[in-house]
Formats: C-alpha cells, structure tokens, sequence
C-alpha cells in the first residue's frame, strides 16, 4: 500500500486510520520522522517484529528503538524514568534525541535484543507522533535501510530496497544528513551511544550545566 501525506485533514485522518489498522494486523510500513524514514511496526507483536527483523536482515541481539505518540506512552515501555532523563527529555523532546531507558519485564526480548533496555523518543515529526496516536501505542522507529547500509532518503528509494514492504507513507524526500542522536541513562551517567543530529556536548550542558 502507497500512500502520498495529502493537504486535506479529511484524507489525512482516513489514511491514518488505514495504517493503524495495517499496524494492528503486524504489517510493518515506512513512515517519514524528522531524521531518516523508519520501518514502523507494533513492538508489542512477536509476529510483526520477526518480520520486521527480516526485512531489515537485522541479527536478533540488536535492539529496535520506539517512537511514542505522546509522553503518556512512556508507562508502555519503560519501567524508570531518572531524573537525568526528565530534564534531557524537557529539553529536547519533541526532537532528534533517543534515551535509552530501562525496560518493563514483559516487552518482547527480540525489542530489547534481551538488554534490558529499550530506546525510546518523541519525535518532532507531527506524522510520525500522530501514526502512533491513532495507533493507540508507540511504533518501531529503527531506520529504513537493510542492517550495515544507509537508510533510505526517499519512499521511492524505500519501495526498490523493500520491494515487499507492507506500506509507505510519503512524506517526500528527506532533507536531514544526520540521525538521532541516542544516549543511555545509567544511573546518575550519560553514555553517548551514538551522535546525530544533537551534539552530545549540548546533551552534557543541559544535564549537567555548563562545566567550568
């Protein structure tokens, strides 16, 4: 299914409805977010997140990160919120920035890569916030892109990559070069585990304040 982000409210909300049915029913699709196109899919589905991993040809101990419709959703996924957490999430969310949080028990471990942990993000994207709203749950965010190669830029380029993909939604192509930048909370630490589009220098001061 190809699906092209109309101006009219109207179709917007009927094309949203279709892909939170597609979601329900384990079917993964990609949709723009405000760095790179994501393979989106229900996290919580053992079914949909198998072939999530095959589509990606992503090894299992690699874990999927999530994108939340709203704050709210937090209490879906994750287990403790530090107080490092909250201020780096007033500060930059909605926006580019992963935290790597403890995970609830009951999560599949295939989303987890059995860490533990799960990374999650509020996007800045309206799109991608309102798929997981209508969805009702957060999403699978992990780039469009087989595992080791460069995520996708276009829905066309996404259609030749994943010819059998169950659906895209274009936003038109993607003008970013970098991807979210993702840190881990360990305890009272930051662990940068990858830098993007945030510098990890602007993720210190926030959390720490300017160090002399």
């Amino acid at each position: 299914m190809y699906y092209k982000i109309p101006k009219d409210p109207q179709k917007l909300r009927e094309i949203l409805r279709a892909i939170g049915e597609l979601l329900s029913s384990d079917k993964v699709g990609a949709i723009p977010t405000e760095t790179f196109y994501a393979l989106a899919c229900n996290p919580f589905s053992e079914k949909a997140l198998e072939k999530l991993f095959l589509l990606k040809e992503r090894p299992y101990n690699k874990p999927i990160l999530v994108l939340l419709g709203r704050l709210e959703d937090l209490s879906l996924v994750v287990s403790k919120i530090p107080s490092l957490a909250q201020k780096l999430m007033k500060a930059f969310w909605p926006g580019p920035l992963t935290i790597v949080l403890p995970a609830k028990k009951d999560l599949p471990k295939a989303l987890t890569g059995n860490l533990g942990t799960i990374g999650v993000r509020l996007s800045s994207c309206e799109i991608t916030r309102k798929v997981a709203q209508v969805f009702g749950k957060p999403i699978t965010g992990t780039s469009a892109n087989k595992s080791g190669e460069a995520p996708c830029k276009s829905a066309e380029e996404i259609a030749q990559v994943f010819p059998e993909i169950d659906f895209i939604l274009d936003g038109g192509p993607v003008q970013k070069k970098l991807p979210s930048t993702v840190v881990e909370i360990l305890e009272k630490e930051i662990k940068l585990v990858r830098e993007g589009e945030i510098p990890f220098e602007e993720v210190l001061k926030i959390a720490y304040g300017e160090r002399k």
